[in-house]
């Protein structure tokens, strides 16, 4: 059995996404980072330089990736949108045209068998988004660089153009990358469409054709099809051949009017279907004349313009979050990551609430009440009186508390021995296995100011991550090469999800 995900369910599915951020019953999502011990054989294959493809397992997905979580911070809808593969205007490039049956056997210029991976759009360097509704036979584009926000279409460096939208100068700070663009409907050119309204055709000059200008009625199911209340091609013929498409009458053929309600149409030229008057009241053959046939090209459900989002392929969704240098105390500048995720709906620590905190740190914390030395990053730790064993986020001199994490391998967060999870506990000396440092934890509970001015509550020494580990549902997780983080960095973190 032959069947096809279509392009309305990957918008429909988009949207559904989209629309999560916002409705009544809104899920939570957090972008997280993670992983700040490097890819190794033993842990995962690949390495920093080429990070593993991570697997869509329960292993991976829901326990390991929460063991390595450093922090996440939570996506508002304001840092989500719509987007799109992104495709610059350049002078001299050949688009593809808007067509509503590329297939396989029918395909775009370019070559593309489905009309969104054919490049049918561009942007122009002022951020100007305009579909190609005619492309000059597949000739390259010759001319200025588009700057009309009309709602009608226009005919520019030999191509007929339809304006969709603009993107604003904050949505580009904010969204646009070297590969996609986001994308948005304008109201005024939605509040302009007409469905079903025939904005392009195909043309076939043919040749022996009497000169002349003739006028034909588009048949099919439009409102009023067939006669002069519909749609009507104005068709010129010069040197014996039908001119092709345009929008200059007298020069082009031209659509003399764009009727309505059309989901497919067709013109016919013959001696009895032309006309002198655009009325179609005085019948005018076209003469003897081969080879020479109109083709409607129909419009998208609603019309050109009604909708950028769903017209050029939106089936994108873009967030974009921004780190800003320790966001509270709760992300570690003094470690790189590796893996960045989304998780939806994830609880506080120890509850079933789910959190709505704006960021949540995910390490362990242990504070010291004596120390020797200095812990260093990523360095195996112990506490051989319990068996405990990590891996060093961040030592804290200034305030005595070590950040911690136990993954779930041999020497990261289990016995290399017997495999199994301890937790560090009680006032047993942990040791640092590179550094030689030693901590012994205290027994206080107490509340301690962070650096920018959070605060950490200590239950007799220990404090747990903010999120509970395995809650929710990572939907989303990206292995990287290490990024590290400074304490005057940010990071702008934008993830592309393509439904």
């Amino acid at each position: 059995m032959s069947a096809i995900i279509t392009e309305k369910f990957r918008q429909h599915n988009a949207n559904q996404f989209f629309e999560s951020f916002t409705e009544a019953s809104a899920s939570t999502y957090y972008l997280f980072i993670g992983k700040s011990t490097a890819f190794t054989a033993s842990t995962t294959t690949g390495n920093d330089s080429s990070p593993p493809t991570p697997a869509d397992e329960i292993g991976e997905i829901h326990y390991y990736a929460w063991d390595s979580m450093l922090a996440a911070k939570k996506i508002n809808s304001t840092d989500v949108t719509y987007a799109l593969p992104r495709r610059n205007w350049s002078n001299g490039t050949t688009y593809d045209m808007y067509k509503h049956n590329i297939n396989s056997s029918n395909t775009s210029t370019s070559g593309a068998s489905n009309l969104f991976d054919s490049t049918f759009y561009f942007m122009t360097s002022d951020y100007r988004v305009y579909k190609v509704l005619d492309n000059n036979g597949g000739t390259a584009y010759s001319g200025a660089e588009p700057t009309s926000e009309s709602t009608d279409p226009f005919e520019l460096g030999g191509y007929v153009l339809k304006y969709m939208y603009k993107i604003t100068a904050s949505e580009a700070a904010k969204y646009l990358t070297a590969d996609y663009i986001p994308v948005s409907d304008d109201s005024t050119v939605s509040a302009a469409a007409t469905d079903g309204k025939i904005e392009s055709i195909i043309v076939t000059g043919g040749s022996g054709y009497t000169d002349g200008t003739y006028y034909a009625a588009v048949y099919g199911d439009g409102t009023s099809q067939g006669t002069s209340s519909g749609a009507i091609i104005r068709i010129t013929v010069s040197s014996g051949s039908i001119a092709s498409f345009g929008l200059t009458s007298g020069t082009d053929t031209t659509i003399h009017s764009g009727g309505s309600g059309y989901t497919f149409g067709t013109v016919n030229i013959g001696s009895d279907f032309t006309f002198s008057d655009s009325g179609l009241s005085s019948s005018s053959s076209m003469g003897d004349g081969t080879g020479g046939s109109i083709s409607v090209i129909i419009s998208p459900k609603e019309g050109h313009g009604h909708s950028a989002i769903t017209e050029l392929g939106g089936h994108y969704v873009m967030s974009a979050v921004t780190l800003s240098q320790a966001e509270g105390d709760d992300v570690s500048t003094a470690n790189d990551f590796r893996q960045v995720g989304l998780v939806v709906d994830p609880t506080n620590f120890g509850t079933s609430t789910a959190s709505s905190n704006a960021t949540n740190r995910q390490t362990y914390v242990v504070k010291a009440s004596s120390s020797s030395g200095t812990f260093e990053a990523d360095e195996v730790i112990t506490q051989t009186s319990t068996g405990a064993v990590g891996k060093v986020v961040e030592w804290d001199s200034t305030l005595s508390l070590l950040y911690y994490q136990q993954e779930r391998f041999g020497d990261f967060g289990t016995s290399s021995t017997t495999g199994g999870y301890v937790a560090f506990s009680g006032t047993n000396v942990i040791t640092g296995s590179s550094s030689g440092a030693t901590l012994t934890p205290s027994s206080t509970t107490e509340t301690i100011t962070l650096a920018n001015a959070n605060t950490l509550t200590l239950t007799t020494g220990y404090q747990n991550p903010e999120l509970q580990p395995d809650s929710g549902n990572i939907v989303y997780l990206e292995n990287r090469k290490p990024i590290q983080r400074d304490s005057d960095q940010t990071e702008d973190i934008k993830l592309i999800i393509e439904f």
